[in-house]
């Protein structure tokens, strides 16, 4: 069992509330979505393991069992090219759990007019396979999402 950690403070929203069908119809993968702080923050991993994927955007930890959970930092900020993302971690490097990949701030991201609401998916994964889901409420960086059996 995989237990997933939030990769920043905010708040947990749940994935029917992002603004992109592609997440809220749960497309990619089920999971939980977080309404960042509007400051300066850090991205963290979710769970220990290794960087698969990375973006300024975007990335994806995936875990020894094979779990691999995607951070999407805000919805289109493909289109910003990467303007205010710090990546402090490189593709392939092995993280801990709470370690900071990106480096980020949500509010420039809302004043590019993009939303920074960040889902967060557990890749290739049947809902039914997701349980303590948080959907609501005030969560800090490294507090429980879900867990992935």
């Amino acid at each position: 069992m995989t237990t997933v950690t939030s990769p920043l403070a905010g708040r947990a929203i749940g994935l029917p509330a992002v603004p992109d069908p592609v997440f809220s119809g749960a497309m990619v993968g089920p999971g939980t979505a977080i309404d960042p702080v509007r400051e300066p923050s850090e991205a963290v991993a979710p769970v220990d393991g290794v960087v698969v994927s990375l973006h300024p955007h975007a990335f994806v930890v995936v875990d020894e069992e094979g779990h691999g959970v995607l951070v999407h930092l805000g919805i289109d900020t493909v289109q910003l090219n990467g303007d205010g993302f710090e990546l402090l971690v490189d593709k392939g490097d092995t993280v801990t759990r709470g370690q900071t990949v990106v480096r980020w701030n949500p509010a420039a991201v809302e004043a590019a007019g993009k939303s920074p609401v960040c889902p967060v998916v557990a890749l290739e994964a049947t809902a039914e396979s997701l349980s303590d889901l948080r959907e609501d409420g005030d969560v800090k960086a490294g507090d429980s999402l879900f867990a992935w059996k």
